[in-house]
């Protein structure tokens, strides 16, 4: 988004992501809260096997970006990290993350360093 951008945003309730091929490409920013995040991971799960299958098959979804925010109290609450992790290494630029924790009180580890935001 850029200063101005017009969002929709959706809190609770049945949601999902599921694109159809000729869709226009959109822009995923989607924010979770601890536990939150089971959703939205299967969210970043549907679009990372759709990046695989556009890059493999001919797949006629056109894709934009999964930026994901997360919070937590701190890292060790963190679910699915490493798998989010292993999202964001498999597909750059494609799909990004950003974890925030707010009570931390150990050292972060250098992996999730250069993604954590927060104390």
């Amino acid at each position: 988004c850029t200063l101005d951008s017009e969002v929709a945003l959706r809190v609770g309730g049945d949601f999902f992501f599921d694109p159809q091929p000729g869709d226009s490409p959109v822009n995923l920013v989607l924010i979770a809260g601890g536990v939150g995040i089971n959703p939205l991971f299967s969210i970043l799960l549907h679009i990372a096997d759709l990046h695989g299958n556009q890059e493999g098959k001919g797949n006629r979804h056109k894709l934009g970006t999964a930026k994901l925010y997360y919070s937590a109290k701190n890292t060790s609450e963190l679910l699915f990290k490493k798998n989010i992790l292993g999202l964001t290494k498999a597909f750059p630029g494609k799909i990004t993350c950003c974890f925030h924790v707010t009570q931390q009180r150990s050292q972060i580890c250098k992996e999730l360093q250069p993604h954590i935001t927060g104390k």
